[in-house]
């Protein structure tokens, strides 16, 4: 699989095998986070797989990936969805289109991603893949978005800087 590579103003300028973008100088490249909802409005947060190779065993949003090349966006969500949760998606909605940040993990792993982030809602159960999710919990947002601003570094920084710019974290 390949990721798209991207110029400091967002366009595509190449591809990169996804097994070598990640480094401790990782090159700008597409990515995409994704906030899914079930019908009674709670958020799935997952904890990342030990095996992952950033944030391993942190808790995060509920899944993020990368589009293939001239890949439409939401169908590498439907993918990503299908592959990490076993999850049907039922409606995909863009909630920040401009989201772009650059992290470095305690590894010196660093993460630089334009990634727009989406909700979706979901009418299925969740079949973890192992290798992607060691654990899953749905909860009220107003209680992740207090979560995120006590302990921040208990889940991965995009979440963080994710739900501090969503609506869907800032209800009363």
């Amino acid at each position: 699989m390949d990721v798209v590579l991207l110029s400091e103003d967002g366009q595509p300028i190449g591809t990169c095998a996804k097994e070598l973008v990640h480094t401790t100088d990782t090159a700008l490249h597409q990515a995409f986070s994704c906030h899914v909802l079930n019908a009674d409005g709670q958020v799935l947060v997952t904890r990342r797989s030990l095996n992952k190779l950033t944030w391993p065993g942190v808790w995060t949003n509920s899944f993020c990936g990368h589009p293939q090349p001239d890949e439409v966006m939401e169908d590498a969500i439907k993918r990503h969805a299908q592959h990490e949760l076993g999850l049907s998606i039922k409606s995909v909605e863009l909630a920040l289109p401009d989201f772009r940040y650059r992290a470095v993990d305690a590894s010196g792993i660093v993460e630089n991603e334009i990634c727009p982030v989406f909700t979706a809602v979901i009418d299925s159960e969740i079949s973890a893949n192992p290798s992607e999710v060691m654990d899953h919990r749905w909860v009220d947002p107003n209680q992740l978005r207090d979560s995120l601003r006590l302990t921040p570094w208990a889940f991965s920084p995009w979440v963080v800087w994710q739900a501090e710019q969503m609506d869907l974290y800032q209800r009363a």
